[in-house]
């Protein structure tokens, strides 16, 4: 009892200096991110002669906009005549209280109306209207416009991260039997937030047996905004932007007719939507440590995901790495400039340190982004989908017959186990495999080998 009891108080004193730490560290983020400001704003209209409204400004609306309802959705038309849904834009976005902010909402009687939903209206914040409008050039009283620059003075120039996308298309592997052999399926791989296809590529596909690849066409993408994909600087990025980009790139283009879905994390959140946008194509479902959190009544669902995914903790250092880049637009745009920018300085570095022995995929993966591509994903997909996840599962759960399986590491300290038995909480036929001593990346990566395999099998189930 004596030793429980000194562990029990040793735990609580280690989450208290955590807390504590936590709690000025951020509370010094929030100052530099001010600054930030400040200097970005400076260097972009010293650099492309504007600068480009940023999420810390006012939230109100700039620019003429007209609202109309389209099939039950409220949709936001600018001048540019670029359309918005409302409902894919994460107020999360524009909604990021400092610690101090959130400190005194929480002592507050008033805290509990502050997270209450919103009243409905048709308020646009500005940098969104500004940013579909384009960038105002110095003859602004004309009211002609220019797209932004892209790529930015921030992001990389390298013909990997700016491939050629005069036809607007996804970058798509494709692995096919020979040509003119007939094939009964396809399998759609989608990788997770900051990665890319060789997530797949890299790890399973290699071991998908040869009696698997006979019948199947197997395609793994590289997400809008990453690899070797486009990455518009005029794009929100929101879950109806990657979905389409999906169905025209591997669908439309393919000819795919049934396939098997498997995918990672945020791509988890895309395969579901897909799934629901094609229940009569879907012939199984494979979510490996997907993003789900419900939602406690009373609470505002993007807030509430926002606070889970990102908690402000210094400790783990993941915890700390998520909330650095959910909280901060301009720290998190400060580190895309020192590795993503320079991302090829960083890979050279790695590989001679290494004597050129270690694969550097996941490495290449994660740098070949922009700031705007993974900013606007990150809150649009992951926080903006709160609500969109539940109704997808009951899709899925009432209208779909495939069979769904999910896969998740005991060791994730990223997204506790706890989402992948929400999954099947809302979907009872869903099979839940935890693997022991897994984490968010070595959940595929380290044991590709026994993942083909159990991919297989799946596959070869008959509904």
């Amino acid at each position: 009892m004596g030793a429980a009891a000194a562990r029990s108080a040793l735990a609580s004193a280690g989450r208290a200096a955590n807390e504590a730490v936590s709690f000025v560290v951020f509370l010094l983020l929030d100052a530099l991110e001010v600054l930030l400001c400040v200097v970005y704003k400076v260097a972009d209209y010293v650099v492309e002669g504007a600068w480009r409204p940023c999420y810390c400004s006012s939230s109100a609306a700039t620019g003429k906009i007209v609202v109309s309802e389209r099939g039950g959705s409220k949709v936001v038309s600018m001048l540019s005549a670029t359309r918005l849904h409302l409902e894919d834009i994460s107020d999360t976005l524009y909604t990021r209280p400092s610690v101090l902010a959130s400190a005194a909402a929480a002592s507050s009687a008033s805290s509990q109306s502050q997270r209450r939903a919103p009243a409905p209206g048709v308020t646009v914040h500005s940098a969104i209207v500004q940013m579909l409008r384009g960038k105002v050039g110095a003859g602004a009283g004309d009211g002609k416009h220019r797209p932004y620059p892209s790529p930015r003075w921030s992001d990389c120039h390298c013909a990997n991260c700016n491939p050629a996308d005069t036809d607007r298309l996804l970058f798509v592997h494709v692995e096919a039997p020979p040509q003119g052999t007939p094939t009964e399926e396809d399998v759609l791989f989608i990788h997770g937030f900051i990665s890319s296809s060789g997530f797949w590529t890299e790890t399973v596909l290699p071991h998908v047996s040869p009696a698997a690849r006979s019948r199947r066409r197997l395609f793994a993408v590289d997400l809008l905004g990453f690899g070797r994909s486009p990455k518009p600087a005029d794009s929100l990025y929101t879950l109806r932007e990657h979905v389409e980009m999906i169905e025209r790139s591997v669908i439309e283009r393919h000819g795919v007719r049934s396939f098997h879905l498997v995918a990672h994390s945020l791509g988890s959140i895309l395969a579901l939507a897909l799934a629901v946008r094609h229940p009569a194509a879907v012939r199984s479902l494979t979510l490996v440590a997907p993003p789900y959190f419900p939602v406690p009544r009373g609470e505002v669902g993007t807030r509430y995901v926002l606070r889970a995914v990102a908690p402000r903790r210094v400790w783990p250092p993941i915890a700390f790495g998520a909330s650095v880049a959910c909280w901060y637009e301009h720290l998190s745009r400060t580190v895309s400039i020192v590795l993503c920018k320079h991302h090829r300085l960083w890979e050279l570095a790695f590989r001679v340190f290494t004597l050129y022995r270690v694969r550097t995929y996941l490495m290449d993966g994660f740098f070949c982004h922009t700031h705007i591509a993974s900013w606007h994903t990150l809150h649009n997909i992951i926080c903006g989908s709160a609500g969109k996840i539940d109704r997808c599962l009951e899709v899925v759960r009432d209208q779909l017959t495939c069979d769904v399986t999910v896969y998740h590491g005991s060791d994730d300290e990223l997204l506790p186990v706890q989402c992948s038995y929400a999954v099947k909480a809302k979907i009872p036929r869903a099979q839940v495999k935890v693997v022991d001593g897994k984490d968010h990346v070595t959940i595929v990566v380290g044991r590709q080998k026994d993942l083909a395999r159990e991919l297989e099998e799946i596959w070869d189930r008959k509904r």
